[in-house]
């Protein structure tokens, strides 16, 4: 089967997945995926699981759990969402996407599994659970020694969490997902702390002291062990350095010194020691026993996460990153005025309908100079004018270019970038950087011509 083909079948599958409830839609319940795994012979307990939560940064530490993983020497199963470019990315074997072969041969081996499950409930299985599902059996599959899972939504009665996972991850906890998960950040923490398991080992970002409370009372719930960030493990230091950082990490197990992340800002910083933590305590080092020094910074410089400040090309120098809500946005907002010294940086801004347009907005204003408006081709995208009367308020009509169409908005970005300085040297200081949305970053990608990673 050639490459087109292939494409083809997937793209196939893909529309038999879309007749069901996209991950817009849900319905809070765990029976049916729990009743897929049941008839599967519950794969998802051949193999240990690392689950990753929190409200930003999920991916990128979900990303980096699985390159220390691997590095140390596992073979390694890593489940992540939402995709960017091609939905293979969100099930990787080896740290990387599986084939649109293998995919699809998973997809038909469980669909007379998922009908029998779609037969016995009033609500069919959504293709969120689907995926989750056939996430699961490749793992069992493969197999694979360890699996990393980044929680699609919430966290207690996300899809994933058919898991017992022995680590849970939680990153910082901020308001997103209203519409599902509420607008109090007690709720919410309620929610996310679900993915900790009686007796597992819980490695809980710094939180608001609400939210810290909700974690521990889990915690104490299930009898399971927390090590917080900022007591039991920290960042020491950070130096920004060519193409990322340089790290200090106090660990559960010493400190992790010269550390290389090819990664932008603080909070990349942050994913990092908790993701440190976490491979730390799923092989049960601790104050007598710290990883292999030499293995860790292999393992963190050989990460790669797309569209998380992913720079696209020099001259002049454009980033794409996935910020969605005002968190990420003001995480994306410090680490381009902390670590580039841009006169002028153009942010290129296509956003979902059901997004806080005004926070997100609000966010990066005081890193860019020009904002163009534009939208992706999801259906779900809002609508560029009703963005432009958003961003009137924040930005003034003078800063503000509408652009409908992506590609058109960023020529006109590179138009518009190249004015910046000296005549004679036209890019120099310039800088754009495209956000707003995963389906923005992901579109983005494609038109510079970069593969699914």
């Amino acid at each position: 089967m050639t490459d087109s083909d292939a494409l083809q079948v997937l793209r196939e599958v893909e529309g038999q997945l879309d007749t069901r409830w996209p991950e817009t839609k849900i319905a809070p319940s765990l029976d049916r995926i729990k009743a897929l795994m049941d008839v599967l012979g519950n794969p998802q307990n051949s193999y240990p699981v690392l689950h990753v939560t929190g409200t930003n940064g999920k991916t990128s530490t979900t990303r980096m759990i699985d390159a220390l993983l691997t590095r140390i020497g596992l073979r390694v199963g890593r489940f992540t969402s939402p995709h960017l470019q091609l939905v293979t990315e969100r099930i990787a074997l080896d740290g990387a996407p599986i084939s649109p072969e293998r995919y699809v041969s998973t997809y038909h081996e469980l669909e007379p599994y998922v009908s029998m499950v779609d037969n016995a409930s009033d609500v069919r299985m959504s293709k969120f659970e689907v995926l989750a599902g056939m996430a699961y059996a490749a793992f069992a599959e493969a197999p694979v020694e360890a699996a990393v899972v980044e929680v699609g939504l919430g966290g207690g009665w996300d899809a994933t969490n058919v898991v017992d996972a022995e680590i849970a991850v939680i990153g910082p906890v901020a308001i997103d997902h209203v519409d599902y998960l509420g607008p109090d950040i007690t709720g919410i923490a309620r929610e996310k702390a679900g993915i900790i398991k009686p007796e597992s080992i819980a490695l809980v970002g710094e939180q608001r002291p609400e939210v810290m409370q909700v974690m521990l009372e889990r915690v104490a719930e299930v009898d399971a062990t927390i090590a917080r960030q900022g007591s039991e493990f920290a960042v020491i230091n950070r130096d920004v350095a060519v193409g990322g950082q340089l790290l200090t990490i106090q660990g559960l197990g010493g400190v992790y010194d010269e550390i290389f992340l090819p990664l932008h800002g603080a909070h990349q910083a942050d994913n990092a020691a908790r993701a440190l933590a976490a491979v730390e305590a799923f092989f049960g080092a601790g104050a007598e026993r710290q990883l292999d020094i030499e293995a860790v910074r292999e393992g963190f410089a050989s990460v790669v996460v797309p569209g998380r400040l992913e720079r696209m090309r020099s001259a002049p120098s454009v980033f794409i990153d996935a910020a969605h809500n005002p968190h990420g946005a003001a995480a994306l907002a410090t680490a381009l005025e902390d670590e580039f010294a841009f006169r002028r940086l153009i942010a290129v801004v296509g956003m979902m309908g059901d997004k806080d347009a005004k926070g997100i907005l609000e966010a990066l204003e005081p890193a860019v100079t020009d904002i163009i408006l534009t939208r992706n081709t999801s259906p779900r995208a809002m609508d560029v004018d009703d963005l432009a009367s958003v961003a009137r308020d924040i930005f003034g009509d003078e800063r503000i270019v509408v652009e409908p169409r992506l590609d058109t908005a960023l020529e006109t970005a590179v138009h518009l970038v190249e004015e910046v300085g000296d005549p004679n040297e036209p890019l120099a200081g310039g800088g754009i950087v495209v956000t707003g949305s995963v389906v923005t970053a992901g579109e983005a990608r494609t038109l510079f011509g970069k593969e699914p990673a």
